[in-house]
């Protein structure tokens, strides 16, 4: 069951805003997307949302935004200030660790202390079994997912933007905790977070035809619409090779949650970056109850 402090959104204004497998936390003017399954399994989990913060990413002196990464576009102090809110929402001591991504498909071990302490090493997923320890990665469009074996203790936390899913970045993500922690596939729940939908994620000539390459059923992921472009479902890409990489479909959970519809919720790189110059970074995270 969902901690006291969970409310789940009954509002019909506010509940399309979250689908039945996630609720909303709230603290404050503090808001996270938290997949309850994944929690049920034994793994604090959560997506962040723009809200409840000190930045000012629209650079109109409205500040109330929870950026939490992305030190070149925003005040250090800033950020660790909204990395403390955000951490707040999870019960107990926890330390956080992320990796400088590149949107390649690297997958990280986190086995120690000092692991989890180096965050400029570049990959775009993390791995782990360590108690007290949050993994997360950082997006702002991109998809992020988080992975849990309940059997194991192990965890995962990944980026695939296009150029991960195109990677197969959840695939590799999957194996190497079968690798490293003779986790199975069929025990692990995976939540699909708030991300560019294919309502709205347009791409050109160069992505589609990388995806082709890569898939022989590329195409059920396209929606054409115009020459040489299509919407692309990066969530259906992702879920899709969980299930083929051993996930059972009843425990990959998706978001319906898309952060180019919803900039008053979450920062959207494709829609705030060409109107505002920058903007700011969600946080995806997961670890062991």
């Amino acid at each position: 069951m969902p901690p006291p402090n969970a409310v789940d959104l009954l509002d019909p204004q506010r509940r399309i805003l979250t689908d039945s497998d996630f609720y909303w936390r709230e603290q404050g003017e503090l808001k996270l997307l938290v997949c309850r399954p994944l929690e049920d399994a034994g793994f604090v989990n959560g997506f962040s949302t723009r809200l409840g913060g000190v930045s000012d990413m629209r650079g109109d002196g409205s500040s109330g935004d929870l950026n939490l990464a992305g030190y070149d576009e925003d005040l250090t102090e800033n950020i660790e200030e909204n990395r403390r809110r955000f951490l707040s929402l999870f019960a107990g001591e926890r330390q956080l660790t992320t990796a400088w991504q590149v949107h390649g498909d690297g997958v990280k071990l986190v086995d120690s202390p000092e692991a989890a302490a180096a965050t400029e090493e570049r990959f775009d997923s993390l791995i782990s079994d360590m108690p007290g320890l949050l993994l997360g990665v950082k997006t702002a469009d991109c998809v992020p997912v988080l992975i849990g074996d309940p059997r194991t203790g192990s965890f995962a936390a990944v980026h695939a933007g296009w150029r991960g899913t195109v990677q197969s970045i959840v695939a590799k993500a999957v194996e190497k905790m079968v690798e490293t922690f003779g986790a199975n596939p069929a025990d692990m729940i995976a939540a699909i977070g708030p991300a560019a939908c294919g309502r709205n994620y347009e791409i050109g000539e160069d992505v589609i035809a990388e995806f082709t390459e890569s898939f022989a059923d590329a195409e059920k992921y396209f929606t054409s619409t115009r020459p040489g472009h299509a919407l692309i479902d990066l969530h259906a890409a992702n879920r899709d090779q969980l299930i083929a990489v051993g996930l059972a479909p009843e425990n990959t959970f998706a978001s319906s949650l898309c952060t180019m519809e919803q900039t008053d919720i979450f920062f959207s790189y494709r829609v705030e970056k060409k109107k505002y110059g920058r903007t700011g970074r969600l946080m995806s995270v997961i670890g062991r109850i």
